[in-house]
């Protein structure tokens, strides 16, 4: 989910079961899409031995306990087999160990004789079994080789192995049954292993292609967020290349034809180095302004940006409202209140929504002297623990410092059971509002990448 290094619930495998016991709530609400759907596969696999167990138990309930012992015992062993089986095999389908060949034989050879002593203690042996031991033997037969080749499945490559294991459960219990009990009952015997046995494989199979299509769609989602990235920093290494390609040509040309003139004594060298100089100065300006995100990006590149990288989690996320009109240093501190609260959306919980909104809210016929106030809302769900983020973390710090140098404010808390809300508020001057903003064109055409 991804992959992973995308599957990061398996390297604390045994922390987060010990958690779940303290905490089942906060322990499921932690996991991923994919760790949650491999979860429940793990729960309903292995709750087939114990469905063998209980079923096969029932149905020896009729039977002594002199001749149900073995047959339980049989049972027993194959059902702690069944279960180390389906966890390895299953470790082995998430691609955490290499496939369990020995214990898969162990496990169909385990079944093959976990029938074999059904049918000898109670049909062949006894001289005259009553129909009690005919009806727990069905059973105990059908279940032991149904069972081997439904959980067998899951340590076997291709579908055309599992059509395999059927056909030899199915053509074994035939031969087992032909030399142990009659040639009806043998036949009546391999019909319900086959369709037994067929049953559950099918159930397995399907269930095995569903977790790996989810561990590829995980993968895709974190690859698409990598991508996500690295498109970003391409976009910052290219204006790093405008920014200084030119002006280091410049200063180098400069400087030769400073060192130039300088030999020949001539007074215009002062000049070029002083405009070396100044270049240098504007350059590490512009530099220091690409690092901090200001230079040609304003709030309308950060909601474009944020859209685009959480939906490439596969978070959906909703902008409304445009900064358009905005003075730019109010639009600067939003967008890093912008690209803070993504980097938290995509790091902490397992959102599946966030919702972004940009509001000014006017000062008021009443309110003289007070600004207008620019209001950014990003709310997320997928919270599991919901913690009160006013006092902690140093990016929320940092917010509140940069939002503190335009009279600004943050709120951050829970809203709600699994939600969590961040409110930046900036106050925007009157005269401001109508001098700043960014050209027509440019905002029309950002307002419609927006909408």
């Amino acid at each position: 989910m991804t992959g992973t290094g995308d599957h990061e619930d398996a390297a604390t495998y045994g922390a987060t079961a010990q958690a779940a016991i303290r905490r089942p709530g906060r322990w499921w609400g932690r996991k991923g899409t994919a760790a949650k759907v491999e979860s429940y596969t793990r729960i309903s696999f292995h709750l087939f031995p114990v469905a063998q167990l209980v079923t096969a138990l029932l149905s020896l309930t009729p039977v002594p306990a002199r001749s149900a012992l073995p047959v339980a015992g049989a049972l027993l062993v194959h059902v702690v087999l069944g279960l180390r089986l389906t966890g390895q095999a299953l470790d082995w389908v998430a691609g955490r160990r290499a496939r369990p060949r020995r214990l898969l034989f162990a496990y169909m050879a385990c079944g093959f004789a976990g029938a074999a002593i059904a049918a000898l203690v109670l049909v062949k042996l006894p001289d005259d079994p009553p129909a009690t031991y005919y009806t727990a033997c069905v059973g105990t037969y059908v279940l032991f080789l149904a069972f081997s080749c439904g959980l067998g499945v899951l340590a076997l490559r291709t579908h055309r192995q599992s059509l395999v294991a059927v056909a030899v459960a199915t053509f074994g219990g035939w031969l087992l049954g032909s030399a142990l009990l009659p040639a009806p009952a043998a036949a009546a015997l391999a019909l319900s292993t086959l369709l037994s046995a067929g049953g559950l494989t099918l159930a397995s199979r399907f269930s095995i292609w569903l977790l790996q299509a989810v561990y590829e769609l995980d993968e895709a989602r974190h690859t698409r967020a990598r991508l996500a990235v690295a498109e970003e920093r391409l976009r910052f290494g290219r204006d790093l290349h405008d920014v200084l390609g030119r002006n280091l040509s410049v200063i180098a040309l400069k400087s030769e034809l400073a060192v130039q003139l300088a030999r020949r004594e001539r007074p215009e060298a002062v000049e070029q180095m002083a405009e070396v100089q100044r270049i240098a100065q504007e350059s590490q300006r512009e530099v220091r302004e690409v690092v901090r995100g200001y230079r040609e990006a304003d709030l309308y590149t950060e909601l474009l940006g944020a859209r685009g990288v959480l939906s490439a989690a596969g978070i959906t996320c909703t902008v409304t409202g445009t900064p358009t009109g905005l003075p730019r240093p109010v639009q600067a501190a939003l967008a890093w209140v912008v690209r803070e609260a993504v980097t938290n959306v995509l790091r902490h919980g397992n959102a599946a929504h966030c919702r972004i909104a940009l509001t000014v809210v006017p000062a008021g016929p009443r309110a003289e002297g007070r600004p207008a106030v620019a209001e950014l809302t990003v709310e997320n769900d997928g919270v599991p623990s919901a913690s009160d983020g006013s006092t902690g973390g140093h990016g929320l710090a940092g917010l509140r410092e940069r939002l503190a140098a335009e009279q600004g404010t943050l709120e951050a808390g829970p809203a709600g059971k699994s939600a969590f809300r961040l409110v930046a508020r900036v106050p925007v001057p009157a005269h401001e509002v109508a001098e700043s903003g960014v050209p027509g064109e440019t905002a029309e055409r950002a307002r419609q990448e927006l909408e």
